[in-house]
C-alpha cells in the first residue's frame, strides 16, 4: 500500500491538475484564434484608422462589391482619380451615394469616390468620409479631384 499512496502524492495530483488546466487552456486559445474570435467587443464602426491604411476596417453596414458591379465602380473611380490606388470598393452606408470606391492618392491623401445605382460617379470627397451633413469637402462630379 506504501507505493500506492506514493503514486498519488499530493505533489503528483497538483502537476497533473495543473497540466490538464493548461491543455484546456491552450485548446480553448487555439480554437479562438482559428475563429477568428475575441473576447473584446466592437460596435461595428471602423478601427482608428492607420498611416498605411487611412481607411481602416470595413464597416459591418457596408457591403463590399463583386463581380461586374465592382469592376465598373473601380473603372469609374480611377477615370476620376487617375494616379490613385483602390483601397475597396463598397455599399455607401452614410447616404452620399449607393457605393463608393476608397483611394488613397500617390500622395498618401485619402479619397473617395462616390457612384449611383445608374453607375455614374456622383462626388468625389478628399479627406475621411462621413456623411453628407458633416460639411465635408465634396467636388461635384463634373470637378476635377
Amino acid at each position: 500500500m506504501d507505493s500506492q499512496r506514493r503514486r498519488w502524492s499530493l505533489e503528483r495530483m497538483i502537476v497533473s491538475g495543473a497540466i490538464a488546466v493548461g491543455v484546456a487552456a491552450g485548446s480553448y486559445g487555439v480554437a479562438s484564434a482559428a475563429s477568428g474570435s475575441s473576447s473584446s467587443s466592437q460596435s461595428g464602426s471602423t478601427a482608428a484608422p492607420g498611416a498605411r491604411q487611412p481607411w481602416g476596417l470595413q464597416r459591418s453596414d457596408e457591403t463590399p462589391l463583386t463581380g461586374d458591379t465592382a469592376a465598373k465602380v473601380r473603372e469609374l473611380a480611377l477615370a476620376k482619380v487617375p494616379s490613385g490606388t483602390i483601397v475597396r470598393v463598397e455599399t455607401d452606408a452614410d447616404g452620399n451615394a449607393a457605393y463608393e470606391a476608397h483611394m488613397v492618392r500617390s500622395d498618401g491623401s485619402p479619397v473617395t469616390v462616390y457612384v449611383s445605382k445608374q453607375l455614374e460617379v456622383v462626388s468625389v470627397q478628399s479627406g475621411m468620409p462621413g456623411p453628407p451633413s458633416a460639411g465635408a469637402r465634396l467636388a461635384p462630379a463634373g470637378a476635377s479631384a
